[in-house]
């Protein structure tokens, strides 16, 4: 699957559930109910980032199939200098280490040239050391704007709206979901769920393990 196409997404006929999951096996759900003439309009999201994703449903399900498997034109390509792109030559691949033009005080480069591992080495660690400082952050921030991404596309007229949104940036769940109450149920569960996916995999794991426990 080309890498700018989500790996799972949802579809939505209205405010009804249609499909969740692997993209081509909704892209098929689409093309379906598109093909049996549905007067509300159709609506597919991005489970990753809560984005619209635009799909070509023409011709048959095989067209449609061998259209998502196709690469992006182009090929791969590596940055240079950070300013655009070249294709990637033959050879050896350089394990996705990219150079671009880093600018510090001289205190910074006099301490990075003090540095066992050398600069480089020493700032990637600086770097991976914050994503895992600032991972939990970075993680509800996502969610929170991927719920309303979704929420404006398919919920921006519905009752409470605004007061669900400041919710929503207000990490409020009970608050959410109280500003939620009235709207259609699949709207509701899916607004919530890329809110607090976290929360949402731990409900899930319990269930299946009740489940498991019964049996």
């Amino acid at each position: 699957m080309p890498e700018d196409l989500p790996h799972s997404c949802t579809a939505f006929v209205g405010h009804r559930l249609l499909r969740s999951g692997p993209l081509a096996g909704v892209a098929l759900a689409v093309k379906s109910a598109s093909e049996r003439g549905s007067e509300e309009a159709i609506l597919v999201f991005d489970d990753a980032t809560g984005r619209v994703v635009d799909l070509d449903l023409r011709g048959s399900d095989a067209d449609v199939l061998a259209r998502l498997a196709r690469p992006s034109q182009g090929g791969p390509t590596e940055a240079v200098d950070g300013q655009g792109t070249r294709p990637r030559g033959r050879g050896r691949p350089r394990l996705g280490v990219v150079a671009r033009e880093v600018t510090l005080l001289p205190r910074h480069w006099e301490w990075l040239a003090a540095q066992p591992s050398g600069a480089s080495a020493a700032l990637r660690r600086l770097v991976d050391e914050a994503r895992r400082k600032n991972a939990p952050r970075l993680e509800r921030r996502v969610a929170q704007e991927s719920a309303y991404r979704f929420m404006v596309a398919i919920a921006g007229d519905l009752p409470g709206f605004e007061e669900a949104t400041r919710a929503l940036f207000a990490d409020d769940r009970p608050g959410l979901e109280q500003r939620t109450a009235a709207w259609p149920e699949d709207v509701r569960a899916h607004a919530v769920r890329l809110a607090f996916p976290s929360i949402e995999r731990k409900g899930e794991a319990a269930d299946a393990q009740r489940r498991k426990d019964v049996r």
